[in-house]
């Protein structure tokens, strides 16, 4: 897969593709539909498939404050597109000027002169250009003037209910791990590389990898009993994450996901972990003391060993 950042990285040899525009956001089971019929087209086509994505997101663009946390970061959403078999992501930076153009110009610029899209797939809801002027009918009359064809994006449903990243976050917010599970196909994880932190997990025997989750917000908090993934070794390790901004420890409250690997021993700095969350053990506390925070941190281990153990017998 090649990830082109801006219009300009486009090859002037780039001959066509069948193209669609959205979020992404955690490449859900509806996603994966859409992905689904995005390589059948293509297939049909003989053309590449590519994905447009934006950044910042829109909503984060116009209300930064207001929008939703994201399920993914740039580069696990890059990760997820990848494993569907898609042969270019397109990022496009939403600024002032790409917020600006007009509904026309985005079709003649972007989708026909530079992408030379033979067949686009979106939903029939989407809006686009300068105050969201154009629309589903204004891209399929477009269609018909310059040769390509026109899809609304299939609706995928579980539960009677439409799969969308909106629902995934609420799962996530009501603590329904298995349900987020089948609504992604697969656990929710975060990633990153391991930075040094305080050192404060030493001092409590329980030493972290603090993992740089590079996130405004976080979808999800708390103790978790979690599966980490080592990339670069392709092994995996059974461990206890917290996730949030850690109210005991004084300083800035940021978003941070720290992990303990149960069972291992060695040095992490730098290493890229993925991190499944699979049961939650406790919300986010702040103790009195530290004395307390270690004894929690004990409580904590014990709960996801048993959990693990459960697991196997």
């Amino acid at each position: 897969m090649r990830v082109l950042r801006g219009l300009h990285n486009v090859p002037t040899s780039f001959s066509g593709c069948v193209a669609t525009i959205g979020n992404f956001d955690g490449v859900h089971l509806g996603h994966q539909a859409i992905l689904q019929t995005l390589r059948a087209q293509a297939q049909r086509l003989s053309a590449p498939t590519l994905v447009m994505l934006f950044e910042p997101q829109p909503r984060e663009f116009f209300a930064p404050e207001a929008a939703p946390p994201r399920l993914a970061n740039m580069r696990e959403k890059i990760d997820d597109l990848r494993q569907q078999g898609v042969d270019y992501v397109l990022c496009l930076p939403f600024n002032q000027a790409l917020r600006s153009m007009s509904a026309d110009d985005f079709i003649e610029h972007i989708l026909v002169n530079a992408l030379k899209v033979q067949h686009l797939i979106v939903g029939d809801d989407f809006r686009f250009g300068c105050d969201r002027r154009g629309d589903y009918a204004a891209l399929v009359a477009a269609g018909q003037r310059h040769q390509f064809e026109v899809q609304d994006t299939p609706t995928h449903e579980w539960d009677s209910e439409r799969i969308s990243s909106t629902r995934v976050r609420s799962e996530l917010a009501s603590n329904n791990l298995a349900r987020v599970a089948h609504l992604l196909g697969r656990p929710y994880r975060m990633s990153g590389r391991i930075a040094y932190g305080r050192q404060l997990g030493r001092t409590l025997n329980t030493p972290t990898a603090n993992v740089m989750v590079k996130r405004r917000a976080l979808p999800l908090t708390g103790v978790y009993a979690v599966s980490v993934v080592h990339e670069e070794r392709g092994t995996c390790y059974h461990g206890v994450a917290n996730v949030g901004v850690k109210p005991t420890v004084s300083g800035t409250p940021e978003p941070s996901l720290e992990v303990h690997v149960l069972d291992f021993n060695g040095d992490l700095y730098r290493q890229h972990l993925t991190v499944e969350f699979l049961h939650k053990i406790r919300d986010e506390k702040k103790f009195h003391d530290f004395t307390e925070l270690s004894a929690a941190i004990e409580h904590d281990k014990h709960t996801a060993q048993q959990y693990f153990s459960a697991l196997v017998n």
